[in-house]
């Protein structure tokens, strides 16, 4: 099928590059020529394992072509909408100003029986009005959500856990469903559930399925704040509860809590959407829930400032990470940067290091130092901090080999991701989040 992608950020590029590998003729839409210039040479502007080969495949294969111009969408039979949708500057609401944008600019181009599938996260009801702007050109508008996680998201996209199609009643819908079954078919031929739904419950999948695993992180992290005065281990009380099916251990991974460019602005456009509804006080849990999160950054600082007793004014403090999470260069609201700028803030001699996100951080944060080397960064450490966790600093970081580098060896494991009797043995002062 020939395929356009308005909007090649970070969904956007990823689902290009995935459908041309599947057989697709994709065209890639985007305003910034920059970015533009970099697809077309086969060079991801940001970190994704996988990305770069299947992107210079798709692209020397010819399958798979990015531009400046709209006009290259005219012919596609489906026409996906994969652009951002922030937090807005003045609230929590989210901004659709460049959902609205990219369907204005693709408008002139469409043709009766087209497809526009949205994937942008949207508030519910957003889908119901630009299917208002779209019906007098023929085209039919559907709503595709992505659910895709930052490091894995070539498989979710080409072998996702579920496809959902939010349709309008009647032929027109049956009619778009089958040609996104097509698209599809790869996912669905080897069982994927293809779930076909109305506009508003397709909207409301995938915001919800964001309220519910941040509710559980902060769940997690609440248990994690009684532990801490009660002298429990939350880890252990995951391990304990995790094992009801009813309940997964997945997730239940207490530390400073999550970010990046999804949960936090998602939960948030969520309950300004409720309000909007009428229904705030149905979803009013999700305020706590956001204020258990931030409360988890507070409190790693705390462990810092606590573990160099009680002042960390001109301390060398290491932060191992800047990333929001593993895998990724994203530092979107970043837990790790937000914990970094606070210890600065308080005097401390910061230095943060992260395999893939130093270039990203440096240029929100250019306050910060920055090392590209693990070891290198912590040399001299008065603490060291634990706010991302990499495998290059989980798995592979020794506390003998690190305690031979630091000037001070305190360990504060913002993920509880160390072992903490073998940084004890090896002679860390240990410091875990909802651990004795």
């Amino acid at each position: 099928m020939k395929l356009s992608v308005v909007g090649c950020g970070y969904l956007g590029a990823v689902h290009a590059a995935a459908m041309a590998s599947i057989g697709h003729q994709v065209v890639g839409i985007d305003v910034d020529a920059r970015k533009i210039d970099s697809l077309s040479r086969g060079e991801a502007p940001f970190f994704e394992p996988g990305l770069p080969q299947i992107l210079r495949d798709g692209v020397a294969s010819g399958r798979l072509t990015f531009t400046t111009d709209m006009a290259a969408a005219a012919g596609s039979a489906v026409h996906f909408i994969g652009v951002g949708t922030p937090q807005q500057r003045d609230g929590y609401a989210a901004d659709l100003t460049f959902v609205n944008a990219a369907i204005d600019a693709l408008l002139p181009y469409l043709s009766p029986g087209d497809i526009v599938a949205g994937k942008s996260t949207v508030p519910v009801g957003t889908a119901t009005e630009l299917a208002l702007r779209v019906r007098p050109t023929g085209a039919i508008l559907t709503w595709n959500p992505e659910f895709l996680r930052e490091g894995w998201a070539l498989k979710d996209t080409i072998d996702p856990d579920r496809l959902v199609v939010g349709a309008p009643v009647g032929e027109d819908g049956q009619r778009a469903a089958e040609i996104l079954r097509k698209v599809y078919h790869p996912a669905i031929a080897k069982g994927t559930p293809f779930i076909v739904t109305d506009l508003a419950t397709a909207e409301l999948v995938k915001v919800s399925a964001n309220a519910f695993l941040a509710t559980k992180i902060s769940f997690i992290n609440a248990m994690a704040e009684i532990a801490e005065v009660a002298g429990a281990d939350v880890t252990q009380l995951a391990d304990a509860i995790g094992i009801d099916d009813r309940i997964g251990r997945r997730f239940l991974g207490a530390g400073i809590g999550f970010g990046g460019g999804c949960l936090p602005k998602d939960i948030r456009a969520f309950t300004a959407r409720a309000e909007e509804l009428g229904r705030g006080e149905s979803i009013a849990f999700l305020h706590e829930v956001d204020a258990i999160n931030m409360r988890r950054r507070d409190r790693a600082v705390e462990l810092v400032v606590k573990a160099l007793g009680g002042a960390v004014f001109e301390r060398n403090v290491t932060l191992l990470g800047a990333a929001f999470k593993p895998h990724s260069d994203d530092v979107r609201d970043s837990p790790a940067l937000d914990v970094a700028v606070r210890l600065r803030g308080l005097g401390a001699n910061v230095t943060v290091t992260d395999p893939a996100a130093i270039e990203n951080a440096r240029r929100v944060h250019p306050q910060l130092a920055y090392v590209a080397d693990r070891d290198q960064a912590l040399r001299g450490a008065d603490a060291v901090v634990l706010v991302t966790e990499w495998d290059e600093y989980r798995r592979e970081l020794a506390p003998e080999h690190a305690a031979a580098l630091v000037k001070v060896p305190i360990m504060i494991d913002g993920r509880n991701a160390f072992d903490p009797a073998a940084w004890r043995a090896a002679g860390w002062t240990y410091y875990g989040m909802g651990r004795p």
